[in-house]
């Protein structure tokens, strides 16, 4: 996006008009959560062990460790380094992880190919390799030999990833329960009762059932909202400021803190879990980093967000000391709100909370999205809520998964104390990971000195361990819920991720030789039948298991054959230009190709007759341009199977598809007619499909004969050949193999979605062959 009129920024030739514009933008998106957290921090913290005395020194404490907490974390370590480390623009805990995986090689992937490192992605963060003898290139040496320490990174990611699932569970309740916590002040305890839960829990089913709507649809309500209110908390925190104790501003120092712990000792560990909560969302700075710029997102925050927090902590600070009488039940944020101020708070709080709970979820919905792409989390349906802007996804049956729990959690616990504890675990975990992952790339990625690496992780990661620490230590009031749902979520991920790691490794152990295809013709008798004949596989070289026994039973293939692989790869987009790899199967006159199709892990799929024009195009750009270079054995041997060549969509190179009307079509000016196809799916309107080719380069007659075969098969339709493969351990396993691969990945594999290739092929083109893997 570039707007008119606005002075250039230094970074990445963005305006300083666009750069504001979308700091205002990440108001609503990224900082929604972050931005509602002075609605239960002190509530939660003073419900400790020193919510019995709460004298001027215990406020100050808290309100000293608040600042120091909200400028250490965010500030401190999200703004001024995380930020730095995204994957070619996207962010996140899964971003971290395939940032690695590219530098040290530990990428899980089975199928990864050495093509796929000279993607224009790679190359953007790649910088020169550490130097041989340093700690980085040990380490990464390390990382390589060792399949157990890839396992660990693995796992590391994931439990981030199961946690930030957790928190999208979590935050809606806490978030909404804390809002409506307000009719506590204007209506009898016997009332408040009645009406509080029933409130929250139809605000919150009213938030999961219009997410299929899309975030788009509202989405320019988010900022005005979320601005609206921290411009209340900000206006309210000065006014109390001011009107109550304006040398307030003396708890920021950090002797307040020293004080604090020196004299609550064991209380002060506890309340941390409540202060903790003063940092929640500040992930989502890194995580949704994708749809804005760093330069936007640091703006937003330094100007806007961590000024107003600072002021509604010291407000709610100042009231307090002053009114040490306040009971526990009314002990909230809105117990500083000046009483004609309190149902206009009230109603923006609970808008604002609504945004900061959309956000959450929506960004599950991505990260989940992002691990069924890396394959570590079953096949769901994805649907995309907007044309315009990317990563807005809508995936339904974890939308009403997310809203049963959310259900759960927010009937089971009743207040924000023991929400407060489970949401502060999860919150806490995925920084941890943060911090780990980054120490990491700090090494290997930006080849820095161990020492920064260490430092980092001491500071950020000492601080850490102590909200962690007091937060797991309410394990049995709430902190249970998180670790829960993180145990199962991981049994599901490592389970999955396992199944198809076998799934290939027997694939690859089990596929045939071209020789072994050359061979089986005349002993056969192989008939070959008009049309293109795709093939799915997770093989990226090779003739797949589920060809060879398709073929022996069924002796006939058509007329072209194509191996088809689609596969996602560790970079967050793949351009159009570099999204094919074509390349022989045998001699030239077999009509067999192997196709990889490549897609990053925040891509979107095209539909079938799309991607079908597209899979032609690259074919035949690649019989026209390099089908001559690529096989000049006299005797018209096999090709080695690695030769593969990188070829466009059709909108990146020579070959267009045109439609016309008419019947007989003359050589156009400045292109050569190859031959003309009907499309079948408008083939009654006698609309013609046409592959125009460049009079320059010539292609030489036996590229051109096989050109025109390849149009003649595909006026003759595609076929889908789709193999249906059902795992068992082998006899003789290990039960907990067993129970993975027989009853985990089994029941997984049989109740979620067929891979996007499967789905969008015509059902009557289809062909499904089964076959029982045993592994």
């Amino acid at each position: 996006m570039d707007l008119e009129g606005g002075t250039r920024s230094k970074r990445g030739g963005e305006s300083w008009r666009t750069v504001l514009t979308l700091a205002y933008q990440s108001l609503g998106v990224v900082y929604g959560d972050l931005s509602i957290s002075p609605l239960y921090v002190f509530r939660s913290t003073f419900a400790e062990d020193i919510g019995h005395t709460r004298s001027n020194d215990e406020i100050f404490g808290v309100l000293s460790l608040v600042f120091w907490t909200v400028t250490l974390v965010p500030l401190m370590k999200y703004v001024f380094i995380v930020l730095k480390a995204d994957d070619n623009g996207e962010g996140g805990t899964f971003a971290l992880y395939s940032l690695l995986c590219r530098h040290a090689r530990v990428n899980s992937l089975p199928n990864g190919q050495v093509a796929d490192e000279e993607l224009s992605e790679y190359s953007k963060d790649v910088s020169a390799a550490p130097h041989s003898g340093s700690f980085g290139s040990k380490l990464k040496c390390t990382l390589e030999k060792h399949k157990v320490l890839q396992r660990i990174l693995l796992v590391l990611a994931l439990i981030g990833t199961c946690m930030v699932i957790g928190d999208g569970i979590l935050t809606p309740a806490i978030s909404v329960f804390s809002a409506v916590s307000g009719l506590e002040l204007s209506m009898s305890k016997q009332h408040h009762a009645y009406i509080e839960l029933p409130a929250v829990c139809i605000i919150l089913t009213g938030l999961f059932a219009l997410q299929h709507y899309g975030t788009h649809r509202v989405g320019f309500l988010f900022a005005p909202i979320v601005m609206t209110w921290l411009f209340c908390i900000s206006a309210i925190g000065i006014y109390n400021i001011f009107w109550w104790n304006p040398h307030i501003y003396k708890a920021l120092s950090p002797y307040y803190v020293y004080q604090f712990i020196k004299k609550t000792r064991r209380g002060g560990w506890v309340a941390l879990g409540g202060v903790l909560l003063s940092i929640t969302g500040s992930e989502a700075m890194f995580a949704d980093l994708g749809h804005f710029s760093q330069l936007s997102i640091k703006i937003a925050f330094t100007s806007v967000v961590y000024p107003s927090l600072v002021l509604a902590y010291m407000g709610q600070a100042a009231y307090l000391s002053k009114h040490h009488e306040i009971d526990e039940r009314h002990f909230n944020f809105y117990v500083s709100v000046p009483e004609k101020l309190r149902w206009p708070a009230l109603v923006i709080a609970v808008l604002a909370a609504v945004v900061g709970s959309q956000a959450i979820i929506t960004g599950t919905f991505s990260i989940i999205k992002q691990c069924s792409a890396l394959s570590c989390f079953p096949r769901v349906k994805v649907i995309h809520t907007s044309s315009k802007i990317h990563g807005q996804i809508y995936i339904p049956e974890i939308n009403w998964l997310l809203w049963l729990l959310c259900l759960a959690v927010t009937i089971g616990f009743r207040d924000t104390r023991r929400l407060g504890h489970a949401s502060g675990l999860a919150v806490i975990t995925v920084m941890l990971v943060t911090t780990c992952l980054m120490s990491l790339v700090i090494v290997l990625c930006w080849h820095q000195n161990v020492v920064l690496a260490l430092g980092f992780v001491f500071f950020f990661g000492t601080i850490e361990a102590f909200f962690f620490s007091a937060s797991l230590i309410k394990f049995l009031e709430g902190a249970w819920v998180p670790i829960a749902l993180a145990l199962i979520l991981l049994t599901v991920m490592y389970a999955w991720h396992y199944g198809t790691l076998k799934k290939y490794e027997f694939d690859v152990q089990n596929k045939v030789s071209i020789n072994w295809l050359l061979g089986l013709g005349p002993s056969i008798g192989i008939v070959r039948v008009r049309g293109v004949g795709l093939i799915h596989t997770e093989l990226v070289s090779g003739i797949p298991v589920i060809f060879s026994h398709f073929v022996t039973n069924l002796p006939a293939f058509h007329q072209v054959l194509v191996f088809l692989c689609i596969k996602h790869v560790p970079v967050p987009h793949v351009r159009p230009e570099e999204r094919f790899l074509v390349g022989r199967v045998g001699p030239r006159h077999f009509r067999l190709y192997r196709c990889i199709v490549r897609y990053g892990y925040r891509d979107v799929h095209k539909d079938d007759i799309e991607f079908e024009n597209d899979l032609i195009c690259s074919l035949a750009e690649f019989i026209r341009s390099g089908s001559a270079g690529l096989n000049n054995s006299p005797n018209d041997e096999p090709e080695k199977d690695d030769k593969m060549t990188v070829v466009g969509t059709c909108s990146t190179h020579s070959f267009s598809m045109s439609e016309d009307h008419v019947d007989n079509v003359d050589n156009v000016a400045g292109t050569s007619e190859v031959k003309e196809i009907k499309s079948p799916q408008v083939a009654q309107q006698k609309k013609k499909v046409r592959f125009l080719v460049p009079e320059s380069p010539k292609i030489d007659l036996e590229a051109k004969e096989e050109l025109e075969e390849v149009m003649e098969a595909r006026e003759g339709g595609v076929a889908y050949i789709i193999g249906q493969s059902y795992m068992r351990a082998k006899p003789g396993s290990g039960m907990l193999k067993k129970i993975a691969i027989n009853f985990v990945y089994e029941f997984l594999r049989r109740n979620s979605r067929a891979p996007s290739f499967v789905l969008s092929a015509p059902h009557a083109s289809s062909l499904e062959v089964g076959m029982m893997y045993q592994v």
